[in-house]
């Protein structure tokens, strides 16, 4: 005689199943906890180096000039103007400067020339290098040189000479610290880049080599040339080599702008 399968004994059996762990007529079993829809990739949270979520880095690609330019052409201009500033602290505290700043004090001890006219001279000079590496200036690499020569010279007015060494010691630090700020404010306003990065990114780009790389050699060659002409190499020199990637990378997180199609997506 067959047993009658009566709705009873089913929901015995799927009360047995469900006991078990078993998957009820292709179900899920109660224990297994939904997984999370995934995101999609427009709705991540962005974020910057140093931050928690350790997310890639800002963008530093050229903007038109068009885009905010009340929002982009302030930043451009202050940090220029702390960029050069921030050189004049670190001639003024007479231990020692950055690769360039050896260069143009080399040639002002030659020439009747100003530091910071110096530096729009030998900005031009890079710039010509930039035609056979293909490079192409934009708005920023031009207010980079006239900004930055103008700052420098203001300063070295401005600052007085012949400091005790704990004031020459502060303004060496102080020089490093708003030097990095500096670099993070102007090359985030994102009007493209100075003449010496231009030549950094050109010859890295037409070589093959790292930007690390290159950029070191440059500033050997630099550096080399102006000590021989007779710039003052110390040890804020070694302090700027040390120091300022670091506090370009704090700082540029919290300065770079972000396009609109960067803010949509």
């Amino acid at each position: 005689m067959q047993h009658e399968h009566t709705e009873t004994d089913g929901d015995e059996r799927a009360g047995r199943r469900l006991h078990e762990g078993q998957r009820p007529h292709g179900g899920r079993p109660p224990h297994e906890e939904r997984r999370p829809a995934r995101s999609s990739p427009g709705s991540r949270t962005r974020s910057f180096p140093g931050s928690r979520t350790g997310s890639p880095p800002p963008s530093l690609t050229y903007v038109p000039l068009g885009e905010r330019p009340l929002r982009r052409l302030p930043q451009l201009f202050t940090g220029l103007a702390l960029y050069g500033f921030s050189l004049s602290v670190m001639v003024r505290a007479s231990l020692g400067v950055n690769p360039w700043s050896v260069l143009y004090e080399g040639l002002a001890r030659h020439t009747s020339l100003s530091f910071g006219t110096i530096s729009a001279v030998v900005g031009v000079l890079v710039l010509l290098l930039w035609i056979p590496l293909r490079q192409r200036p934009a708005f920023g690499t031009a207010a980079n040189i006239v900004v930055l020569a103008c700052a420098s010279d203001l300063g070295l007015l401005l600052l007085p000479q012949h400091l005790g060494l704990p004031a020459r010691i502060g303004l060496l630090v102080g020089g490093v610290l708003l030097n990095g700020l500096s670099v993070a404010v102007y090359v985030g306003a994102r009007y493209g880049p100075g003449p010496r990065d231009g030549l950094m990114t050109g010859m890295s780009a037409a070589t093959g080599r790292s930007l690390r790389s290159v950029r070191t050699l440059i500033e050997v060659a630099v550096l080399a040339v102006g000590w021989l002409l007779g710039g003052s190499v110390g040890a804020g020199t070694v302090l700027y080599a040390l120091a300022v990637g670091p506090v370009t990378q704090f700082f540029l997180p919290r300065c770079a702008y972000r396009s609109a199609a960067e803010a949509l997506g």
